[in-house]
């Protein structure tokens, strides 16, 4: 039997305990299980895989992404670059390695939606730990960013800085705050949506709803839009293949 779990506090709106089983059941993986682990303090993990032997692997969600890296023993330079860990191998002598799968996953949708037009630059809406993982996937594929906050600050600007002019210079948008997330739908980044066109690109790492006001203002300008739907995927997936290479 191999045992992979969550943790994170709290658990009960859990994407990643209904993806796996589900899986588990879609592809007849047979002999694995899946479990929620609702731990308020992180350095319980220490505990979670001593007293769990047939553990392989966990997934990390919210408050635990950088704590965690101190209980770990090795860190992919990915997790390292971004210092945030949502993925956990345990080896045979018990050893755990973090990884960032966020990353991947972001990295790999953003390709699929950009089709190869790579000479372009970037505006990253928010600051917080969901843009970590954005920006290193940027850097990798070599794009140009600038990062957005409500405050200005010496890497960023405010949305207030965002004037037309700028948006003809910066056609990939991304939006990494929670602003238009269910059940506050009604919220969206503040940009001169007019002087979007359809050679912007818009990415909201908001999956529910399905089209946020940023992706639909997005839309009737005709500009190519995508949620964080597929990068939530590519990201399990992702923990799945790093639990069994």
């Amino acid at each position: 039997m191999k045992k992979f779990g969550l943790i994170g506090f709290p658990l009960s709106h859990s994407f990643s305990k209904r993806y796996f089983s589900e899986k588990f059941k879609k592809e007849n993986i047979q002999g694995c299980t899946y479990d929620n682990f609702e731990i308020e303090n992180v350095s319980l993990i220490k505990s979670i895989v001593k007293d769990e032997p047939q553990l392989k692997g966990l997934n990390v969600t919210i408050p635990h992404k950088q704590e965690v890296i101190q209980y770990l023993d090795r860190l992919h330079p990915a997790a390292q670059k971004i210092g945030a860990v949502n993925v956990i191998s345990i080896d045979e002598e018990r050893k755990l390695t973090g990884y960032n799968s966020d990353y991947f996953g972001f990295q790999e949708s953003l390709k699929l939606l950009l089709k190869g037009d790579l000479e372009l630059k970037a505006l990253v809406l928010g600051t917080g730990g969901a843009s970590k993982a954005v920006l290193a996937a940027l850097d990798d594929l070599g794009i140009n960013y600038q990062q957005v906050s409500r405050i200005a600050s010496v890497n960023t600007i405010c949305y207030e800085d965002i004037t037309k002019t700028l948006l003809k210079e910066y056609r990939l948008l991304i939006n990494t705050t929670p602003l238009g997330m269910s059940p506050k739908v009604d919220t969206y980044p503040k940009l001169p949506y007019e002087a979007i066109g359809d050679s912007h690109y818009l990415y909201d790492l908001v999956y529910n709803p399905e089209t946020t006001l940023f992706l639909q203002k997005g839309l009737n300008q005709g500009a190519k839009v995508k949620n964080g739907l597929e990068m939530l995927h590519l990201q399990a997936e992702k923990a799945w293949e790093i639990w069994n290479q």
